[in-house]
């Protein structure tokens, strides 16, 4: 194989999307032509295809211009569109919060409720920036026209200068506030300062988009009768043949988007019910990831399952985790929201050790610009881990399901387990609403 054949077999084999590192200094930019706004003249647009750290494969684009000087960045999703909105609710109390970093797409609105105000979605492009950041360009704005403004409409531009007022104390931290982040597209995220530690001051909730939002996004449902899904008919399958057939469809790797495919079985676990569950192999880049879905509906109530995890025979406990399943360790102060690991079916050594390998090999952590004191605790908490994971350290291994689908082997056939609690609660209002049920009609079905 000749030195041209190496090369293009290594950048056939390499991920669209690669982190950012020291190994690799000069990431590889892509340079294009285009015409500057500001001047009329062209310009040059790089573009930049990455992973953010806990978030996903973005698109970063800059340009500039060397006829006026003009330039510009912004910041592009590159996946898919996520199945729900999130609107997150962040406590600003200290200038650590000030410096949380912001990733904002173009339908990212945020709101600041003390002053009933609102920076509308599309009015700021997609980017990577701060809390501060953003507070700083809303008083830009408004001061860029104040001259002007004092001379033909004093009153207007006085009542600006009051806003304008509040909005620096807000940013000085004379006094606590609230910003709410709302992004229809589900692409909006805010760090976390204290990781892998809850973060008290920072509150996440996915809400259903509605038919407007979804057109918004480019999202039309199918409506005529040819193309909407029609039951089996009976004699054609049956539960058994469908449960002992192995699936297979094309989909793009989760780590590096090239083209793979992805394997999907329905099987039953004994004592609970049938799952669904996916695996995909990446041959371009080796990634492995499965994936567990529930093959029911969802159950009448929510299911909290505590387990005591003190050897290694609760090391060996079957473990369901679903996708909408919430996963605490009391004693670690750990606390992961049900996107982090997605739906799972493995062991509580597993899952365990799941949190150990994300966490260590995320770059969110490592790196010249990272924070010492993030960097140390993290160091730490891996090392809490692997003290668990040796059977040093007793923990207490809690699943909160609030649709029911998630499970832990018990160890005794008679059904009296000391180690494993089960408890079983009627949802709240808002635990329906994330799960759809307050919209979903069922009269006259």
């Amino acid at each position: 194989m000749t030195e041209d054949q190496k090369e293009i077999t290594e950048q056939r084999t390499k991920p669209i999307f690669r982190d950012l590192t020291a190994d690799d200094p000069e990431p590889e930019a892509t340079e294009i032509e285009s015409l500057c706004v500001n001047c009329g003249r062209n310009g040059i647009t790089r573009l930049l295809l990455t992973k953010i750290p806990y978030y996903k494969d973005v698109v970063v684009m800059s340009f500039d211009c060397e006829e006026c000087g003009y330039q510009n960045n912004e910041i592009q999703n590159s996946g898919k569109i996520a199945e729900k909105g999130i609107r997150i609710t962040l406590q600003v109390k200290s200038p650590k919060d000030l410096n949380r970093q912001v990733v904002k797409s173009d339908y990212t609105s945020v709101k600041i409720p003390a002053l009933d105000f609102e920076i509308p979605s599309r009015s700021q492009k997609g980017e990577i920036t701060t809390v501060e950041g953003i507070i700083q360009r809303a008083i830009a704005g408004l001061e860029q026209d104040q001259p002007e403004r004092r001379k033909k409409y004093p009153s207007a531009a006085a009542q600006i200068d009051q806003f304008l007022e509040q909005l620096q104390k807000f940013k000085s931290i004379e006094e606590p506030f609230t910003m709410i982040f709302e992004d229809i597209s589900g692409e909006c995220h805010i760090e976390n300062p204290i990781a892998p530690l809850k973060d008290e001051g920072c509150f996440i909730t996915h809400f259903k988009r509605t038919t407007e939002q979804d057109h918004t996004l480019g999202i039309y449902s199918e409506s005529s009768e040819d193309t909407l899904l029609k039951p089996i008919k009976e004699g054609e399958y049956t539960l058994e043949e469908i449960e002992g057939e192995v699936l297979s469809f094309r989909t793009n790797c989760p780590e590096c988007n090239c083209p793979c495919e992805t394997n999907m079985k329905m099987t039953n676990i004994p004592h609970f019910k049938e799952v669904v569950i996916m695996a995909t192999v990446c041959e371009s880049c080796g990634h492995r990831t499965n994936e567990v879905k529930s093959g029911g509906g969802i159950e009448p109530t929510g299911v909290k399952i505590e387990v005591k995890v003190t050897g290694k025979e609760d090391f060996s406990r079957d473990l369901l985790k679903s996708e909408t399943c919430h996963m605490q360790v009391p004693e670690l102060e750990l606390e992961i929201g049900p996107a982090t690991l997605g739906g799972r079916f493995t062991t509580v050594e597993g899952i365990l050790m799941a949190v150990k390998e994300q966490l260590s090999s995320s770059i969110g952590f490592t790196g010249d610009s990272s924070d010492p004191d993030t960097v140390q605790r993290m160091e730490d908490f891996i090392s809490q881990l692997n003290e668990v994971l040796e059977g040093k350290r007793k923990v207490t291994l809690i699943l909160d399901d609030p649709a029911g689908n998630s499970y832990i082997q018990s160890l005794s056939d008679e059904g009296l387990d000391d180690g494993l609690k089960i408890t079983k609660y009627e949802r709240s209002f808002d635990q329906n609403e994330e799960l759809g049920l307050n919209d979903m009609k069922v009269d006259n079905y």
